[in-house]
């Protein structure tokens, strides 16, 4: 039946978040030399709850800027908006109680620092400069109108 079907079996592994940093980002090395800042970043949303009622949620994501980045995640500061790209990668490790934890992380591979209060973008990246090419692109969130849309399902 699949006789001169062709399947393309496609993965991708690509995040692209905006949101705000929990705190300063915290720096630490790795057995190498290399640094890593980790910061929590929680994207809010809202939604209409089953009796209609507007309800708020926020999801919490944990990021890390390995090598340059961490020097540019030092910048940032505790609730600033923020835009990254990157992967999601699960990590192991067993603490100090000795019970194995597994996590998942977002590895920042571009960033963009959203200054919402006079909607300017300005941009950071790694050396390739890739990131800052782009900002142009990046639109200015806090410019979209906010969206009330009673229409969507309710959950």
């Amino acid at each position: 039946m699949t006789e001169g079907v062709t399947f393309i079996i496609m993965q991708m592994n690509r995040v692209e978040i905006a949101g705000h940093l929990a705190k300063r980002p915290e720096v630490r090395y790795l057995p190498s030399g290399t640094p890593v800042a980790n910061v929590r970043l929680g994207q809010t949303y809202r939604f209409q709850d089953s009796s209609r009622q507007w309800q708020e949620r926020t999801n919490w994501h944990s990021l890390s800027f390995y090598g340059d980045l961490s020097k540019v995640a030092l910048t940032f500061d505790k609730g600033e908006n923020i835009f990254v790209e990157g992967t999601i990668e699960q990590r192991e490790f067993t603490p100090k109680d000795g019970a194995k934890r597994v996590v998942n992380e977002i590895i920042v591979r571009h960033c963009h620092l959203i200054a919402a209060a006079r909607g300017v973008v300005s941009s950071a990246a790694a050396a390739s400069g890739t990131a800052a090419q782009n900002a142009e692109s990046i639109p200015d969130l806090e410019a979209a109108p906010p969206s009330h849309d009673d229409d969507w399902p309710v959950r």
